[in-house]
C-alpha cells in the first residue's frame, strides 16, 4: 500500500473473549497484541492487516485505524472530512458505505455525521456511496475524537469460504476457535464432538492441527484498497506452511443430516482425511482407539429447544457416558444455564465468562482430566 506508516490495527471478537484473542495473536507472531474492550489491538502496517485476516481464527473482523481528529461541531467534521487523504487508502470507482457511532461527544447524531462524511467523500473524492457496498468506512466519535477506520475484512471472518452446509443453531467458527483455545487446545491432541451439528468444532480443530490458514479460501475487502499488492499477498499466503498430523478428529450426531453436512464441510475444508463422522446418539458414543485428548460439546439449550425440562435427562446422559467411557479425557461443555451443566454431574471447574452466542448468553464449563 502507498501508506507504509504504522497505524493501530483493531481485531474484534465476542465480548468476554478478548484475552483469548490477544493470546492467539501473540501465538501467531503479533508480539505486541494487547486486549482492549471488544477485541485486541496491535500497531502495524498493511502486511500485518493482511496477515491478521488470513491467519487469526478468533477475530470477527480487522479494522485499520487510518486517521483521527478532534471535532466538536458538524461544520468542523465537514471541513476535516473534506481534507482527509481518502485517495491514499481508497480506489476511485469502488462503491463504499459509511457507518458512524457517537458516544460522549458534542456531535451525538450518528446519522447526521454519516451524511456529512458521505457528502465529503462524494464531492472531494468522487466516491459512489452504496449502503450495500463491501467496503465500509467505520467512523467512531467518542469524547469528541473522530477516529476513521477501514474494515479490511469485508464479510465477517467466520465465513471461511469453504462451509456450504450449516445446521439450525450453528456456532460461528470464530467463536468455536476461541472456545477450543479456552480449553487449552493448540492443535496437538485428538478431539471429539459428540453433538457435532455441521462439524464446526471438529473442522476447526483439524485445521489447527494441519496448520491451515482459516482465510485461505476467501476474499477480503482490503483487496480493493488503493495500492494493494496482490503479488505480495500471494507470497504471504504461500509462506504459510501446512504440516502433517496423525491426530484424529471425531464427530457424531443423532441427526443423519448433520453427519452428511459435517462430512461435506470437512471435504470442502480439505480436512476430511483427518476426520471421522458417525451417525449415533450420545448414548451410543464409543471411545475411539487413540490417545486421550479433548471432548468439546455444544448441546441443545435455552432458546434452541422448547421444553427445558426434557434437557435435564439429555445432560444426565452426557455426564454418565463421559464419566464411564472417557477416563483420562477432559471435557469442555458450552451451555446457557448452570443448572444444565450441573445435571451432567461432571466435575466442572469455575465456568468461563458469559458470551453472547446468537442472542443467548452462554458459558464454557471445563473439567480437568476425568478420573
Amino acid at each position: 500500500m502507498e501508506n507504509d506508516q504504522a497505524f493501530e490495527i483493531f481485531c474484534a471478537c465476542a465480548p468476554g473473549m478478548e484475552a483469548l484473542l490477544a493470546e492467539e495473536m501473540r501465538a501467531s507472531g503479533f508480539a505486541d497484541a494487547k486486549r482492549t474492550p471488544g477485541g485486541a489491538q496491535i500497531m502495524g502496517g498493511w502486511p500485518e492487516v493482511w496477515r491478521a485476516n488470513l491467519v487469526l481464527r478468533g477475530a470477527n473482523r480487522v479494522l485499520a485505524r487510518i486517521g483521527s481528529f478532534r471535532v466538536v461541531h458538524m461544520a468542523q467534521l465537514d471541513k476535516r472530512a473534506r481534507r482527509f487523504e481518502w485517495a491514499k487508502f481508497l480506489k476511485p470507482g469502488v462503491p463504499l458505505r459509511v457507518e458512524t457511532t457517537c458516544r460522549r461527544s458534542k456531535i451525538y447524531h450518528a446519522r447526521a455525521a454519516t451524511q456529512r462524511i458521505e457528502t465529503a467523500l462524494r464531492e472531494e473524492f468522487g466516491a459512489e456511496i452504496d449502503n450495500s457496498a463491501e467496503i465500509c468506512i467505520r467512523v467512531r466519535i467518542e469524547d469528541n475524537l473522530c477516529t476513521i477506520s477501514l474494515d479490511s475484512s469485508g464479510e465477517l471472518l467466520h465465513k471461511r469460504g469453504h462451509k456450504a452446509a450449516v445446521n439450525k443453531a450453528p456456532m460461528r467458527e470464530t467463536l468455536a476457535a476461541l472456545f477450543l483455545r479456552a480449553c487449552g487446545y493448540d492443535g496437538a491432541e485428538n478431539v471429539i464432538d459428540p453433538m457435532c451439528g455441521s462439524g464446526t468444532f471438529v473442522i476447526e480443530a483439524a485445521e489447527m492441527a494441519l496448520g491451515l490458514a482459516p482465510g485461505r479460501a476467501r476474499r477480503f475487502a482490503f483487496e480493493q484498497f488503493a495500492g494493494f499488492d496482490a503479488s505480495a499477498f500471494k507470497a504471504l499466503k504461500a509462506s504459510i506452511k501446512t504440516k502433517p498430523t496423525d491426530l484424529r478428529f471425531y464427530g457424531s450426531d443423532r441427526d443423519a443430516g448433520a453427519i452428511r453436512m459435517s462430512a461435506q464441510n470437512a471435504e470442502e475444508a480439505g480436512v476430511f482425511e483427518a476426520c471421522s463422522f458417525t451417525h449415533a446418539p450420545i448414548l451410543d458414543l464409543e471411545r475411539p482407539d487413540c490417545e486421550p485428548g479433548l471432548i468439546i460439546i455444544n448441546p441443545p439449550y435455552g432458546g434452541r429447544i422448547g421444553n427445558k425440562k426434557a434437557l435435564y435427562s439429555v445432560y444426565d446422559t452426557i455426564g454418565q457416558v463421559l464419566k464411564t467411557r472417557f477416563k483420562d479425557w477432559r471435557v469442555g461443555l458450552i451451555t446457557s444455564e448452570t443448572a444444565l451443566a450441573k445435571a451432567t454431574r461432571l466435575p466442572f471447574n469455575k465456568p468461563g465468562p458469559i458470551i453472547d452466542h446468537g442472542g443467548l448468553k452462554v458459558r464454557l464449563y471445563q473439567t480437568d482430566t476425568l478420573r
